[in-house]
This record gives C-alpha cells, sequence and structure tokens, in this order.
C-alpha cells in the first residue's frame, strides 16, 4: 500500500513553490502527496502529486486557535481534515506550529487517553541521536505530561531510531533528584517509582543537565515545551556557530586553506550529519495520525525529508505502537479526554 501525505504547502519561508518542489522529490521515491495550497504557484498535478487549490494561509495568525476555527477553507485546515476522513496517513506542515497543532487538535483529535499531544525532535549527534521532547507544543505542562512524554519519546525512539531499550532522562539543573522545579520533581518521583516495580518500555535514568543532553547519557530527554524549545534552538545555534567560525578559520591564511582543503571531506561529512534538515523535522505525536512539523526555514530538501520520514513513521506504526506502550504502562488518563472547544490552553506553543 502506497503511504498518502497531506502537505500544508503556506507558511513555509521560501514559500509554496519551494514545498511543492519538495513535494515532488517525495513522491519520486514513491510516496502519494496531496498538496494543499495556491494552485498557481504549485504547479499541476502528477506523478504522485495532487494539487488542491487552498490559497488562504493562517500561519502568521496570531490566535491559532481561532483562526483554526474561522477558517476551514485555509490550507492547513484542509489538509488535516484529508488526514482525519483517511485519504492521507501524516500530515506535513511547515508554517506556524500553533497553527498546525490547533488544526490537529481539531480535525485529527488526540489519541484516547493523551493529555497533550508532543513535538519530538530527533538531535542530529553523530553517532547516537538524541530524541528531545517537547520542542513547542505545551509552553506550560504538568507532572502527568511529563510522565507521557516520556513513554512517547521511548516508542519512538524504539520505532523510528530502532533503540531496543531507550535510556529517558528528565531535563533539570542538577543530576540529583532533589533538584529541579516542582514539576520537575514530581515527574521524578513518578517515573521513579514505576522504574522501581520492574523493569519497563524503558529505562529511566534520572535526572539530566544541559551539557548532557548531547552527551550520550540519554537516548530520550523530557521536558516542558518552552524549555525545550529554548534548548532546540539553542543547540541550532551553537551548532551553526561552530560550522562557521571553522569555515572562517580554515580561511584565514594560506597555511589554513591548505588544511581546510584536507579536512573538507571529514567537515562536509560532519555537517551533513547535524544538518536538521535531514532529520525532516518535529514528529507531532499524541494525536490519531502522526504530523511532522519541518521548520520554517527548510528548502526543498528538508521539506522532502519530512515527507519521508512521515510516511516512514506510518510504516512503522508510530502512532499505533506509542499508544500501546502507554496503555501497557498504565500512562493514559483513565477518562475519555474533554472536547476540543476545551482544549484552548494546550496551544500555547513555544512557536517558531
Amino acid at each position: 500500500m502506497v503511504t498518502t501525505v497531506a502537505v500544508d504547502a503556506n507558511g513555509a519561508d521560501l514559500g509554496p513553490a519551494e514545498v511543492a518542489a519538495g513535494a515532488r522529490l517525495a513522491a519520486a521515491e514513491g510516496v502519494r502527496v496531496m498538496l494543499f495550497g495556491p494552485a498557481d504557484l504549485l504547479g499541476r498535478s502528477g506523478d504522485g502529486v495532487e494539487v488542491f487549490d487552498a490559497p488562504l494561509s493562517i500561519a502568521k495568525e496570531p490566535d491559532p486557535v481561532r483562526a483554526v476555527r474561522r477558517s476551514p477553507e485555509s490550507s492547513i485546515v484542509r489538509a488535516a481534515i484529508a488526514v482525519a476522513a483517511g485519504d492521507a496517513q501524516a500530515l506535513v506542515s511547515g508554517g506556524s506550529t500553533g497553527v498546525a497543532l490547533a488544526a490537529g487538535l481539531f480535525q485529527i483529535k488526540r489519541a484516547p487517553g493523551i493529555h497533550r499531544p508532543a513535538l519530538a525532535v530527533p538531535v542530529p549527534v553523530p553517532g547516537h541521536p538524541v530524541t528531545l521532547l517537547d520542542v513547542g507544543a505545551n509552553a506550560d505542562a504538568r507532572r502527568e505530561h511529563l510522565v507521557q512524554f516520556a513513554y512517547m519519546g521511548a516508542a519512538f525512539a524504539n520505532a523510528v531510531l530502532g533503540v531496543a531499550r531507550p535510556r529517558v532522562g528528565l531535563l533539570s539543573n542538577g543530576g540529583e533528584a532533589e533538584r529541579g522545579s516542582q514539576l520537575v520533581l514530581d515527574a521524578h518521583a513518578i517515573l521513579a517509582e514505576r522504574a522501581a516495580a520492574g523493569p519497563g518500555a524503558f529505562e529511566f535514568i534520572g535526572n539530566i543537565e544541559g551539557n548532557e543532553v548531547l552527551s550520550g547519557v540519554a537516548d530520550v530527554v523530557v521536558t516542558d515545551g518552552m524549555t525545550g524549545n529554548i534548548a532546540l534552538k539553542l543547540i541550532e545555534g551553537v551548532s551553526a556557530t561552530v560550522l562557521r567560525a571553522v569555515r572562517d578559520a580554515a580561511m584565514s591564511s594560506g597555511r589554513s586553506k591548505l588544511g581546510g582543503m584536507l579536512l573538507r571531506p571529514a567537515l562536509q561529512e560532519f555537517r551533513a550529519t547535524v544538518d536538521p534538515e535531514r532529520q525532516g523535522g518535529a514528529y507531532l505525536l499524541g494525536l490519531r495520525r502522526l504530523g511532522v512539523l519541518p521548520h520554517g526555514r527548510f528548502g526543498r530538501d528538508g521539506i522532502a525529508q519530512a515527507i519521508l520520514r512521515a510516511r516512514r513513521g506510518v510504516e512503522e506504526d508510530v502512532v499505533g505502537r506509542t499508544h500501546a506502550a502507554l496503555e501497557a504502562a498504565g500512562a493514559l488518563r483513565r477518562r475519555s479526554a474533554p472536547a476540543v472547544s476545551g482544549d484552548s490552553d494546550s496551544v500555547g506553543v513555544a512557536d517558531d
């Protein structure tokens, strides 16, 4: 069965035409793409890409919930409706995180027993990728949210990254169990109690500090969306600064240029490894279908990777495996989730 991915072409920094180019690159790899955006900028349907004229963009709207409610004809809402109806198996959007999350909550809806969706990013550490979540879906969180995020992240690391029994840590300002905000203390107590009860789907290693996020001590790092978004962007910023500094140093003199030429193959390989576009963006977990949210600045290659990662997530049944892990651990909320209309506070994202 060919996987179909619904793609919102509006909102990305380089425009709908660049998103369309990425969609066609992905379609050439065997994905069927439903592309929603201004038809005059997207080109014709064909070769695995079906274009739907949806010129209205709400990516820049300051109130995501209101915008989604009032604009059913917008590209992101129509793409989410296609996923909810089963016409597509996953959603990809490079626009506003808040708007994509609101559209997902209203149309695709949360999986049963999920408190809040979370955005998970595989941080491209050479030789040892680390899954960081939440990185922006929930600026505020409660202890039960972090507990669910731990199980979501572990299931994701297992399904997508192939980690047999992921090591999960809580991001804090100290490694001791007594360190951290009240949120971290409460979540730590629950996870430690469950770990003491016997081996589970993951190994809880306790708190980790910021300098350990990329050290390899954990496969999954859990935090609230505000802290996670700041941490992710700090990592991206430092990585870009270091790469620029290395490049400038390599061009600073004739001798440096000679050394730079010798190092170029290794540096190019390293740059490709840490390139966020190769990871496809953040995975929106906790909905009834999978979402992948590439960064707005991604070009066609990054968009194509996001679509291909969405296909892999569908094929690996990330949604089903995540939910099964939560259910087996007793980490689902016991009663049905309230109506989405009461979830406005859950879209207080740390946006791009």
